[in-house]
């Protein structure tokens, strides 16, 4: 499985029981593919920077999910044939780290001390630098 992110905006008009009600069925089809959903994150109504389908507003909602490809496939069809859905995009999230998932026998990586002072920057003299002329950034007149 293969962890997701999607963000879905839902007409603004809608109450919450509609909002929640297209959700639950949109999880519904998510699980009944294999897939188990994550956190929830509620975002509420927010304005869009430009008008979509005729609506200046509308309601976020971020779900995470663990599925398969073909899971994330059929929710796609779903959010995209939802009449309270105005717009929406999933995202495959990047793997974890095998470390985080406890299954590397790799030591975890040092951590940076509060003290340690940046490495210095040595100076590069200017004379090291050949200077910019007019002649080498002008271009001819009859180019173009």
């Amino acid at each position: 499985m293969r962890p997701y992110e999607t963000m879905i905006i839902f007409d603004a008009d809608l109450d919450d029981a509609a909002i929640g009600a297209v959700l639950d069925r949109a999880l519904g089809v998510l699980e009944s593919n294999g897939g188990r959903r994550g956190q929830i994150d509620r975002w509420g109504k927010r304005t869009f920077a430009y008008e979509l389908h005729h609506r200046r507003e509308g309601y976020y909602i971020v779900v995470e999910f663990m599925a398969e490809p073909a899971a994330a496939a059929e929710l796609d069809r779903f959010l995209f044939l939802a009449d309270e859905v105005v717009r929406h995009k999933i995202m495959r999230l990047a793997d974890e780290a095998p470390a985080s998932r406890g299954n590397s026998t790799a030591p975890p990586a040092a951590a940076a001390t509060v003290d340690s002072a940046p490495a210095p920057v040595s100076e590069v003299p200017a004379a090291s630098t050949p200077p910019v002329t007019a002649a080498a950034t002008s271009v001819p007149a009859d180019a173009g």
